[in-house]
């Protein structure tokens, strides 16, 4: 029984000084500072030996009694705070951990009993890490070493990955591997979580994808109002300088054909990634879906793109040459992304254009009087406005009280009579012409008689002449 209590004894002020053949695992990013823990209760300030070794490979660093230190495998890239030594804190500090930093390693004081640490290292490699969009990728997360009581999961974005990736395990690492095509959706920063003891350790990688930047998105929606110029964007990376460039338009039954040749290409001078077009007038048939692609590696990339045109009709009712209230309507070729709109007055004066902010709420504006005043209807999605079309008051004239013109009617009455008056014009001149002709020829009939009499006596002379 003594000796019993005697060594329960031993036992406990021991495990006081020292933590005993005490195991810890510790998980570091490569590039990043690994701490290996080593405490003890043990709170003496009297000097103590300190020695951190690495399996295999000899000594890391220590320090003893008397103060000298020796640098042993990792030189300058391993060391121990003094300032904690006081409080039992001997952990030793590894900055920008390698691969081969990887292993178990193991902390002594005073030679008494030893503290072993596993430091497993962390790397994520993306190849490449800038892919063209639709190209092969893959990431992957190496542990080493290895630990298969460890579980990895891949987050992008800071969001658990959807995808399941494919594993694989060796003995001396652990690997875990996600291969996909390139696309907007997959770009940023991936990030490889491992879960092992309660615990997670993170390592991260950044992909960037390369191609069409501008509109970052398929279906992305370019507004513009019915009369107006409109660029429809087409931007591929910096980086990259595509080849026989297209732009067409979506007809019925889903069939792309090449684009009116009223959408003009960029100019020139602009960057070679820009591929952007140009509608110098907007008219209510440009509006559908269009498409822009380019050659890029061997590769054609292609973006979608819809243009929603933008229109206020007008409609009213009138009564005895006068024209009543009228209703003005804000029209759009697609209204699937609209949540609201507004209408806004604005009064052309000699100062500039005033507006009088927002007069009403709605698809539809009923005016009673247009003045000189012009209408702008907005509209908005989700995140902000989205484009806004103007009424002009001259083109409703008659709502002022003036005598409203009949242009579309007299227009082909005026065309006749002006072609008429043309002809009539024309055959006049013709007849003066051949008039002053004629003048011109028999001006003087009479002095060429008497010329040609005179010629014929003076032959006739001739002759009596030669005969005597």
């Amino acid at each position: 029984m003594f000796l019993q209590v005697f060594l329960f004894v031993i036992m406990a002020s021991f495990s006081l000084a020292v933590s005993s053949l005490s195991e810890t695992e510790v998980f570091g990013e490569v590039g990043s500072t690994a701490v290996l823990p080593c405490n003890t209760n043990s709170l003496s300030k009297y000097p103590h030996a300190v020695v951190w070794q690495k399996d295999g490979q000899g000594t890391v660093w220590k320090k003893l009694k008397s103060g000298l230190q020796y640098r042993g495998l990792l030189t300058h890239r391993a060391q121990c705070p003094h300032t904690q030594f006081e409080r039992g804190n001997y952990s030793l500090w590894i900055s920008d951990v390698r691969e081969e930093d990887g292993g178990v390693y193991s902390c002594a004081v005073d030679g008494k009993g030893s503290t072993v640490v596993t430091l497993r290292i962390m790397k994520v490699t993306i190849s490449p890490a800038v892919a063209v969009l639709e190209s092969d990728f893959s990431a992957s997360c190496l542990v080493t070493p290895g630990s298969s009581a460890a579980r990895v999961q891949w987050k992008l974005n800071d969001k658990a990955l959807l995808l399941r990736p494919r594993l694989s395990q060796t003995d001396t690492a652990h690997t875990s591997v996600v291969a996909d095509r390139a696309t907007e959706r997959l770009a940023g920063r991936w990030t490889c979580a491992v879960t092992h003891q309660g615990k997670e350790w993170t390592a991260s990688a950044t992909l960037t994808i390369e191609g069409i930047i501008q509109p970052r998105d398929d279906g992305t929606r370019v507004y513009a109002s019915e009369g107006s110029a409109v660029t429809l964007p087409c931007v591929f990376s910096a980086a990259l300088s595509p080849g026989d460039t297209v732009w067409e338009k979506k007809e019925l039954g889903s069939q792309y054909r090449a684009a009116p040749r009223r959408l003009l290409l960029a100019s020139s001078s602009q960057s070679p990634a820009d591929k952007s077009a140009n509608l110098p007038e907007v008219l209510p048939e440009d509006g559908g879906t269009y498409r822009c692609s380019g050659m890029v590696n061997s590769q054609r990339l292609t973006r979608n793109m819809k243009l929603v045109v933008a229109k206020i009709e007008s409609s009213g009712q009138s009564n005895r040459g006068r024209v009543g209230p009228v209703t003005l309507t804000c029209r759009l070729s697609d209204t699937s992304e609209v949540t609201g709109y507004d209408w806004v007055r604005e009064v052309h004066s000699d100062d500039g254009v005033q507006s009088a902010g927002v007069i009403q709420r709605g698809k539809f504006l009923r005016v009673s009087n247009m003045s000189e005043a012009a209408w702008t209807c907005r509209y908005y999605g989700k995140e902000g406005i989205l484009g806004n079309v103007t009424h002009h008051a001259p083109q409703m004239s008659g709502l002022s009280g003036q005598k409203p013109t009949e242009v579309s009617q007299n227009t082909g009455v005026i065309v006749g009579l002006s072609f008429l008056l043309i002809f009539l014009l024309l055959v006049l001149f013709k007849m003066y012409w051949n008039h002053q002709r004629r003048k011109k020829i028999f001006q003087y009939p009479a002095l060429e008689t008497i010329v040609h009499t005179v010629s014929n006596e003076r032959e006739k002379q001739g002759k009596r002449r030669e005969t005597k």
